[in-house]
């Protein structure tokens, strides 16, 4: 699809900036990077475990007075500042550390989520067979543990693992060869050339900026609908599918008085929509000025719910089969992660008819879920760093080549024997309580600092309409005590990370816990900086920090808004 670039300029008369040359291309990237893996893999799953439809109560409350406000300011402020998820803070310039974490974070997730492409990679290729390689025991890798699942349903037999959980743990990870994590061995060249596909895939999506990736979401964005479809409609029509969906939807009231319950909630509401990565930030900075980002906000946060609700009828359907299949209960087949979509999911495809075609269109839906989720997460960082450093935007093309390389050679600790305990340790630290931390001091600074009428000001600057109270009360009030609550919660319930029985060493967790502060220090160490750097007396030099840069004149004068009452009571 040919897709016309247009440039559009700032009101100010700053230099042109690229815009997106169809609406639908932003709208495609947006859904493709807040659609991703953990829609089909994490959301269907909390839904059955926390009362089936009665969850939807916890999980829609949090969607309307934290998700969407969170995702319509994010889009407002890239839109109107037209720049990257740092150079927005000139709004108010001691927050421009939040803008550093938010780019770091996305940084630290490309080292692994690059890797769960690789992986579906490794197994779209392995697909293209007469018998899938994950259906018996007789294989190479398989260990004297294997069994089917027909000799595999009695209690006893918890030491005993399937073929296609040998396959994915002992074919694709090469797990049995490491000891842990001081054990990783070398990267295995079969998962590092699918990770190389992945990076090539990533950089040519990625090189000329908005002109490209604009056309490749048109793919990947829409194919995984395609695909839940099809796979819907075959899911439904076998045995034991409704059983699956009726489990998935069964309604336990009695489980909403359950604080765990709406916890969860609250942190899949933080997780799924693609709050904090600066991604959203990046995305709104190459609209038009006056496009309805009120509108896409809505449009796209909803769509976005209604697909995770939407994957659970796939994926309980499968489930539903497999439990019948096997005669056990559900929730022997029902997990959530990796092990859903690399072991049950194939292991049910494999049962079917045509199983290899099937596996084809399965897997082919998990590297377009993710790749569109990567290349948002790459584009903050370009877009982050491109407009805060300007001499970059001349060699755009050579600074994503450097950008991906980098998160390539990192990536490949997590494709040795031992890679599945780095990918574990970094889910667990990377993007946890370091990304509620980052939209929270995002909150706080442009509705409280920056003024909450101000914003409402740039958004009928943009729009021609007023955000309405609503709005103004959840930005300045609700979601600022939403994610103080989320933060508290996540360092009072924190678990350290283990990968089955396999508990990490002590100095893991430190390297854990460096990687989520390394992100989050950003914030005191810019404003300790931005505050050294000003002239001036001390009083004087927090004025500038927290009054926009295009108001710096008014400070000469003495009119410093942020320093009257007014500004902090108003709505």
């Amino acid at each position: 699809m040919h897709v016309n670039v247009i440039y559009d300029r700032k009101p100010i008369g700053e230099e042109e900036r690229e815009t997106w040359g169809k609406k639908i291309d932003f709208l495609l990237s947006v859904i493709g990077f807040a659609v991703d893996l953990a829609n089909v893999w994490r959301f269907p799953y909390l839904c059955y475990k926390n009362g089936g439809g009665a969850f939807l109560v916890p999980y829609l409350f949090f969607m309307v007075i934290a998700g969407m406000p969170l995702f319509y300011m994010e889009l407002a402020v890239g839109q109107y500042n037209r720049e990257g998820a740092a150079g927005v803070w000139k709004i108010c310039p001691i927050f421009k550390g939040v803008g550093f974490t938010v780019i770091l974070i996305s940084l630290y997730v490309g080292f692994y989520y690059n890797v769960i492409i690789s992986w579906a990679l490794f197994y779209l290729f392995s697909s293209f067979s007469g018998e899938l390689p994950w259906v018996h025991c007789n294989n190479t890798w398989n260990s004297p543990n294997c069994s089917d699942w027909a000799d595999n349903n009695s209690v006893s037999d918890i030491y005993k693992a399937t073929p296609a959980q040998e396959y994915f743990e002992r074919a694709v990870l090469h797990i049995q060869d490491s000891h842990g994590i001081d054990d990783l061995g070398r990267p295995r060249w079969q998962l590092t050339s699918c990770l190389a596909v992945v990076i090539v895939l990533l950089y040519f999506s990625l090189w000329k900026g908005v002109k490209t990736s604009g056309k490749v979401v048109w793919i990947t964005a829409t194919m995984p609908y395609v695909v839940l479809t099809v796979l819907l409609l075959r899911g439904v029509t076998l045995p034991g599918a409704i059983d699956g969906i009726k489990a998935y939807l069964s309604v336990d009231f009695l489980r909403l008085c359950d604080a765990k319950v709406w916890i969860e909630a609250a942190t899949q509401i933080c997780f799924s929509l693609g709050v904090g990565f600066g991604v959203l930030i990046a995305f709104s900075s190459y609209n038009k000025f006056s496009n309805n980002c009120y509108r896409d906000a809505i449009i796209t946060s909803s769509i976005n719910s209604l697909t995770s609700f939407f994957s659970g009828f796939v994926v309980f359907s499968f489930l539903g089969y497999m439990s019948h299949k096997h005669n056990v209960a559900l929730d022997k087949v029902a997990r959530d992660g990796a092990g859903l979509v690399f072991v049950i999911y194939p292991e049910a495809i494999a049962t079917l008819p045509g199983s290899s075609v099937w596996a084809v269109i399965f897997f082919i839906m998990l590297l377009t879920l993710g790749i569109d989720s990567a290349m948002g997460g790459m584009e903050s960082v370009i877009t982050g760093l491109i407009d805060e450093f300007k001499f970059l935007h001349k060699h755009r093309e050579l600074f994503t080549l450097f950008i991906v390389v980098a998160t390539f050679l990192i990536s490949l600790f997590c494709v040795t024997n031992g890679g599945m305990y780095v990918f574990t340790l970094l889910d667990h630290f990377a993007a946890g309580t370091s990304i509620l931390f980052g939209v929270l001091i995002e909150a706080i600074g442009i509705a409280w600092f920056y003024g909450v009428d101000r914003f409402s000001d740039d958004i009928e600057e943009m729009i021609g309409q007023r955000p309405g109270k609503y709005w103004r009360l959840c930005w300045k009030f609700v979601s600022p005590c939403f994610l103080l609550f989320m933060v508290v919660v996540s360092f009072a319930t924190f678990n350290p990370p283990n990968y089955g029985s396999y508990m990490f060493p002590p100095w893991a967790n430190m390297v854990g816990w460096c990687l989520a502060i390394s992100s989050m220090t950003m914030v005191p160490l810019y404003a300790i900086y931005k505050l050294c750097t000003l002239p001036g007396k001390f009083c004087d030099r927090l004025a500038y920090a927290i009054t926009p840069e295009t108001e710096h004149h008014l400070i000469d004068n003495g009119e410093v808004r942020q320093f009257t009452l007014h500004h902090w009571l108003v709505v």
